[in-house]
């Protein structure tokens, strides 16, 4: 069993967000609680979703009620192998939610993503300083990562 587990709070909306994230990343609710008679709220509504996403990642999330909404101070990084699948996962999570800024979105829920490529790191911290500034300079002007347009700002 993993360790430590991630735990998102929703004000009512935890399992339709788990069934969400489920479509786009692959995996399976494992349980779901209700809240009993002692509440805090309605008897029988849902109170916690555990679940597990793509390669097994583990989830809880919660409805806890709208007293603490996300921020960006938190968010999921999902590494991607291509362009293809960086524009897959941007309109999947970005239907209901918004585009944000290099790389960032926030799902219909709220909840920050960062859809980014592996070959980020070696074009932001590349051998080639200049390169790597060049690389930035593009990505700061992005929505979603275009992975070509930033190894042509990289290459110069």
């Amino acid at each position: 069993m993993q360790k430590i587990v991630t735990n998102l709070w929703f004000d009512t909306e935890a399992e339709e967000a788990a069934k969400f994230y489920i479509s786009i990343l692959g995996g399976k609710i494992t349980d779901v609680s209700h809240y009993g008679e002692a509440g805090p709220r309605e008897a029988g509504m849902v109170l916690t979703v555990s679940f597990e996403l793509g390669d097994g990642q583990i989830f809880t999330a919660i409805n806890g009620g709208p007293e603490f909404p996300f921020t960006e101070a938190i968010s999921l990084l999902v590494n991607c192998d291509s362009q293809e699948e960086i524009d897959t996962l941007w309109a999947k999570f970005t239907d209901g939610g918004e585009e944000v800024q290099c790389g960032w979105l926030k799902d219909r829920y709220g909840l920050s993503w960062q859809i980014v490529p592996r070959a980020i790191i070696g074009l932001l911290q590349g051998e080639n300083p200049e390169g790597a500034n060049r690389a930035m300079k593009a990505m700061l002007g992005m929505k979603k990562i275009d992975i070509a347009a930033m190894q042509a700002a990289y290459d110069g």
